[in-house]
């Protein structure tokens, strides 16, 4: 086999690994739920997000405890989901119940903040460090990927502050500081918590913290 052949099966195999798919109906999946959050009342996100986490819990755990349904929603799901997630709950339950959480407690505008973060930095992170992630800090997670989530992070909210008029006597301070808080929530080890449930709750609490140091809190929930 001549080493050009060889070369371009390695090429293909990471493509491959990267899971375009899967990316792709992460980033547009937490999309429609920012697109529904930013039309909907705060109470009736709530309660959407209560039906939705609680259908898609029952029908988790069902798959799970049946082999036959398993097997059934493996074979639909397959480009979507994880290799670790066939045995276990799919990273849509977690990412339903971690946004459950962060419209309970959170501000709206932190919320929609967190939303993006969940849609573009994951994804990207993820990219990039399967891609070129040399360099391990915790387990699957790379010093590579998690600078990927710091750009992206860091570019999204110093264009959101700036079309909210945010913090913008401390923009450029802030946008870093928000870049920070995505990039430590994507790549943060919190047990054997789910990605999808750590980053929004975890970027939500630490977005918190930077608003209300720099005054950038709103007057009120909707």
């Amino acid at each position: 086999m001549s080493i050009t052949v060889v070369a371009m099966e390695l090429i293909l195999k990471r493509h491959h690994d990267v899971h375009l798919t899967r990316k792709l109906w992460h980033f547009f999946g937490v999309l429609v739920v920012a697109v529904c959050y930013h039309n909907l009342s705060r109470a009736e996100s709530i309660q959407w997000l209560l039906i939705l986490g609680s259908i898609c819990i029952a029908l988790d755990v069902l798959r799970l405890l049946n082999p036959h349904v398993n097997k059934w929603a493996i074979k639909i799901m397959r480009p979507f989901m994880r290799e670790h997630e066939k045995e276990r709950l799919a990273g849509t339950t977690y990412l339903i119940v971690g946004v459950f959480v962060i419209v309970l407690f959170f501000d709206p505008l932190i919320v929609k903040l967190s939303l993006l973060f969940l849609a573009l930095a994951d994804p990207v992170a993820s990219y990039f460090g399967i891609l070129y992630g040399k360099d391990k800090l915790f387990g699957r997670k790379s010093l590579q990927g998690s600078l990927a989530a710091f750009i992206t992070c860091f570019l999204i909210s110093f264009f959101y502050f700036y079309s909210k008029e945010l913090m913008l006597d401390r923009l450029f301070i802030a946008s870093i500081l928000g870049g920070l808080a995505g990039a430590v929530a994507e790549a943060a080890p919190v047990g054997r918590l789910d990605d999808n449930l750590v980053l929004p709750v975890l970027s939500s609490a630490l977005l918190h913290g930077i608003f209300y140091l720099f005054g950038g809190f709103p007057v009120a929930y909707s």
